[in-house]
């Protein structure tokens, strides 16, 4: 009787071990893949911790309105396996204005995961990551009053301020019946609310919106622009080499697609490539 007590202890301790162990390789509801502190990163921008920005709301790439409500999302994950390689289990989310963000008026981070479309204008005032994700222009409209390839020329369209998609529509499209709006909230709103015709955004935000409407608004086309999505970092950043290297070991891995597959695509419910080009 006194074996076997000691055997239910000695299980009972390491199934305790376990769990812990368990546990402590998870960031919110992050599981994590790579191994602690394995690329360690000098000088992070406040000790003990990972410091990420991100322009607020952006569904399924971070699932929450605020900061302390975001336990995961695609990019969430992302930067919570980025603050584990680097040796930290505290990840802190700093909630930005979009315009400073992409103008480098931000400052005291380690990097800014907003799906952030890499431009040679913006790299005049922030460094740029190496690529971790491609995006074209989708074009988001409501499902019961939609556009096409057609009549999107001459519809009213939202477009949020210094993005990609606003220089693309003004710029290559042409287009002239556009109304400009801060944040992508203010955006959708107007959509829903109809005082817009459509919204042109990069087709995987306009996805994410989609199905946060549940339909209610459906991305009918998408124009190709071959954009890609990088982190950003402060101007001369010591450290942007670093979490280069753990983005790498990240798509080398693995580790960025299969979150890419769970938040994502499995999220829209479409694969983007189904969706048709318009010229």
């Amino acid at each position: 009787m006194a074996h076997s007590r000691r055997m239910f202890l000695a299980l009972a301790v390491a199934l305790a071990f376990s769990s812990s162990a368990l546990a402590a390789d998870k960031i919110g509801n992050c599981e994590l893949s790579g191994t602690k502190g394995s690329i360690p990163i000098a000088a992070p921008a406040k000790a003990g911790q990972l410091t990420v920005q991100v322009n607020l709301p952006a569904p399924i790439w971070w699932n929450g309105d605020t900061p302390e409500a975001i336990k995961d999302g695609m990019e969430y994950c992302m930067a919570a396996e980025i603050a584990w390689r680097a040796g930290y289990d505290k990840l802190e989310v700093v909630n930005v204005g979009w315009d400073p963000l992409v103008a480098g008026q931000t400052s005291g981070y380690d990097l800014t995961l907003s799906q952030v479309s890499i431009t040679d204008e913006r790299k005049k005032v922030v460094d740029f990551s190496i690529p971790y994700f491609n995006s074209d222009i989708g074009v988001l409209t409501r499902a019961d009053a939609p556009v096409d390839a057609t009549t999107v020329k001459t519809a009213k369209i939202g477009l949020q301020q210094a993005t990609t998609g606003a220089s693309f529509a003004t710029e290559k499209l042409g287009l002239t019946n556009v109304q400009i709006y801060p944040d992508q909230g203010d955006m959708f709103t107007a959509l829903r609310a109809g005082q817009i015709d459509a919204v042109l955004t990069d087709t995987s935000i306009a996805l994410a919106e989609e199905k946060n409407t549940e339909g209610k608004s459906v991305v009918v086309g998408q124009y190709k622009t071959g954009e890609t999505y990088g982190a950003i970092y402060e101007k001369g950043s010591a450290n942007e080499g670093t979490i280069d290297k753990i983005i790498q070991s990240m798509i080398d891995d693995g580790t960025i697609k299969k979150l890419g597959g769970k938040y994502l695509a499995a999220a829209w419910g479409k694969d983007p490539a189904t969706i048709p080009y318009f010229e």
